[in-house]
């Protein structure tokens, strides 16, 4: 359990499931703590080899996730991000309140954007519009509408957004770049 983990090793529970969730870094050192307690090489935690690329499933455990800022982490939900018209992510979205920041930077770029809240609260601005999404919410844009989205509270937010079309491909036409 984290509570054991957190006994042999000194870190804390809430720091050992920030790490478990993929929400925080950890310092080689404390990573070789876990490792020596679990009996286990310290090369356990790092990726070997590619996901076999005719596995159509992205397993929860093996997501890479990337740190789009500070407060943003992302996760591509498909092994082949060329092969498809559209690009599913799972966002992570940490808390973040700056009172000097009303409206975030605004972006707005070619196609549609589906957005569904999965935990938390999030705000989203499209154009000049303020709207607040909830569990379960969701909301669909033509991209080209400057918009853009924020957690204003303490409690970490999830949501999974998926574009269209698929930007990563947009830029290949016939294997070739453009």
């Amino acid at each position: 359990t984290l509570k054991s983990l957190s006994d042999l090793t000194g870190l804390s529970v809430g720091f050992l499931s920030q790490i478990e969730r993929g929400i925080s870094s950890i310092a080689v050192d404390s990573l070789s703590k876990i490792a020596a307690c679990l009996d286990v090489p310290l090369s356990t935690f790092f990726e070997t080899e590619a996901p076999d690329p005719l596995d159509p499933v992205v397993h929860s455990f093996s997501l890479h996730r990337s740190m789009v800022s500070p407060h943003i982490i992302r996760s591509v939900l498909s092994h082949n991000t060329l092969d498809f018209d559209f690009l599913p992510h799972h966002y992570l979205l940490m808390p973040f309140s700056d009172p000097d920041t009303l409206v975030p930077e605004l972006y707005a770029h070619t196609g549609e954007e589906f957005i569904y809240v999965l935990t938390g609260i999030v705000s989203l601005w499209v154009e000049n519009s303020r709207y607040t999404l909830y569990p379960g919410d969701s909301v669909q844009i033509h991209s080209n509408q400057p918009h853009n989205w924020a957690n204003n509270t303490n409690k970490v937010a999830e949501l999974l957004s998926i574009n269209y079309p698929n930007p990563l491909k947009s830029h290949m036409t016939s294997g070739h770049i453009l």
